[in-house]
């Protein structure tokens, strides 16, 4: 039997945050705002405690994170298997020393995803090396993805744009898609990415937007399209719906009253749309979302600026934050 690991080290956190790209200051805002002591920050990881749990502007958090000193490539090896078998490296100095650990690590495969098709169900731990003895490793992340982006085998003909991926990679997360029998409503659709998406998965969508969609998407049987303020429309105008899902581009504060009235005029729906934020991130704004009961925020690998917004029957992905 394998020796255990080392003891770990005292820290003063108990949560490190991966940022998203170009996120670290949103994220770190986002801490404050709900509470949580913002300890140190080292390239792209942040370091917070008092408050554990998953963050909106992260792209994977390390909820288990524990430091050990390790003298040698081969201890820091040992150390790491000792605890489990997955181990994603995530390097923020010491590359060479790092890469030399990680071979020593069994592989693991990263295989772009079929969509639609389950995570990884294997847990994925995250490591890193602080310096050049200090080894900071965390058997439970927030994510099955490496660094909490997952690849897809991609469709370079059918959608109309490349937004269909953050609808892909939101229902992955999620677990559950519509499907047969099921009705979808698309706010601002055009040109079609996301009502592609969810025709394809057999589901019958309603598709509003001032503008057309694109031609392809258009001719669907499963699509209707209604020309119209995406705003506008009211659950008394759209019959019986299962999902709601939306891509507009806004303001937050709309794209908030927008979240607002269909968790309250669709309890029972299934509530998926992009939050655009402009400019600076306000973290009140942010919070007032996750107010809605039942929310979750995740910042996906897809999104630019912007978050995206769950509200799920069965709760919603675990990866994004639940309510401050």
């Amino acid at each position: 039997m394998a020796a255990p690991p080392a003891e770990p080290l005292a820290v003063d956190y108990d949560t490190v945050h991966v940022a998203a790209a170009d996120h670290r200051d949103a994220l770190i805002d986002e801490l404050v705002h709900r509470g949580s002591r913002v300890v140190a920050t080292q390239d792209d990881l942040v370091f917070s405690a008092d408050r554990p749990g998953p963050a909106a502007w992260a792209a994977n958090t390390w909820l288990a994170p524990a430091l050990y000193r390790v003298e040698s490539i081969g201890a820091a090896a040992h150390c790491l298997k000792a605890i489990q078998r997955n181990w994603h490296a995530h390097p923020v100095g010491h590359h060479r020393r790092a890469r030399l650990i990680a071979e020593r690590l069994p592989t693991i495969r990263f295989r772009p995803l079929t969509f639609p098709s389950a995570p990884p169900s294997a847990p994925l731990g995250a490591w890193t090396l602080l310096s050049h003895d200090r080894l900071l490793a965390s058997r439970h992340t927030t994510s099955a993805f490496a660094d909490g982006a997952p690849a897809f085998v991609e469709d370079r003909e059918g959608p109309p744009n490349r937004a269909y991926l953050k609808l892909w990679e939101a229902l992955t997360l999620a677990g559950i898609q519509p499907g047969p029998g099921e009705r979808c409503l698309d706010l601002g659709a055009a040109p079609g990415g996301w009502s592609w998406v969810l025709a394809a998965l057999g589901a019958r969508v309603l598709a509003v937007d001032r503008a057309a969609l694109a031609p392809a998407v258009a001719a669907n049987a499963r699509i209707e399209t209604r020309t119209g303020d995406a705003f506008s429309v009211r659950g008394a105008d759209v019959g019986h719906i299962d999902w709601v899902c939306s891509d507009l581009i806004a303001y937050p504060e709309r794209l908030l009253e927008l979240a607002r009235y269909w968790c309250d005029a669709l309890p029972d729906a299934n509530i998926i749309l992009t939050v655009k934020c402009q400019g600076p991130v306000d973290a009140d704004l942010i919070a007032r979302f996750l107010a809605i009961p039942g929310a979750r925020l995740r910042h996906l690998h897809a999104n630019k600026h912007e978050l995206t917004f769950f509200r799920l029957r069965d709760g919603g992905p675990s990866e994004a934050a639940g309510r401050m």
